[in-house]
């Protein structure tokens, strides 16, 4: 973790730059909600900007530890935070739910990577709101099994959360998942001669092109990216768009303390 500033406290932009390494799915908004939901309480300078010490910056890596590595409710996390409880490492856990809090708690259940989640654990996981999850339905970003949702729905939740800090909003997205759509239409299609074999493993090899085809197509889509954006004047010619983790917030900087960078509310 980088050296705390000398003026003794944290810019937003800058409690981000520390965390994004570890979290990278962390952003202004879920700072925000962290702190809407009195997770957290940084201070605030008279013109409003949000403070954060270096026992700000503590408690939001045990909270979103105990998130990623745990799957602790944001309810849980508050209470055991209330209580002074401190939250294992990952090096501690081993990655594993905490079975005193689920034993603790009616309802709760242990959750592993590739489990599903109910509303109620999505949003705790995901950082989000109830009425931004109904958002993200509405525009039918979302997929359900039943009543319950799997991993690629928590992982939509949570990158929507991070594009609302850059003004993005859900139905921005409604083309992005269209283009998804068309791509997996033409997958389907080189498949389903493979499927139609009679052999034993038709169907495993059908599954492993599949997904041979999906990597081939991240790597157009961001080659397609990355030289329209170049086009544009917004890359260099050559250069590669940065991962989450390594790019600055740009819109963090500009975002207190209520707008984001598109002048969207986050």
């Amino acid at each position: 973790m980088s050296a705390q500033p000398a003026r003794g406290y944290l810019g937003i932009s800058e409690v981000l730059g520390q965390l994004r390494a570890e979290f990278p799915d962390i952003s202004v908004s879920k700072i925000r909600f962290l702190e809407t939901e009195g997770l957290i309480e940084p201070a605030r300078a008279p013109s409003g900007y949000r403070k954060f010490g270096a026992a700000d910056v503590e408690r939001l890596r045990d909270i979103l530890t105990a998130q990623r590595d745990q799957y602790l409710p944001l309810r849980v996390i508050k209470e055991r935070l209330a209580r002074g409880d401190t939250f294992r490492r990952p090096a501690d856990s081993c990655g594993e739910p905490d079975a005193a809090a689920v034993a603790g708690e009616p309802g709760l259940r242990a959750r592993g990577p590739g489990q599903l989640l109910n509303r109620r654990e999505l949003l705790d996981a995901a950082g989000i709101t109830d009425p931004q999850l109904t958002e993200l339905e509405a525009f039918g970003l979302l997929r359900k099994d039943g009543r319950l949702y799997g991993p690629d729905a928590l992982e939509v939740a949570r990158t929507a959360a991070a594009l609302t800090a850059y003004g993005v909003e859900a139905r921005h997205l409604r083309a992005v998942r269209a283009a998804v759509e068309r791509e997996t239409t033409l997958i389907e299609h080189v498949v389903a001669p493979i499927l139609k074999q009679r052999g034993a493993g038709a169907r495993e090899l059908a599954s492993q092109t599949a997904g041979e085809l999906a990597g081939l197509a991240q790597r157009l889509h961001g080659a397609f990216i990355e030289g329209a954006l170049a086009e544009a004047g917004l890359l260099p010619a050559g250069g590669s768009a940065a991962p989450p983790a390594a790019r600055p917030a740009r819109a963090a900087a500009g975002a207190e303390p209520g707008r984001g960078a598109a002048g969207a509310s986050a």
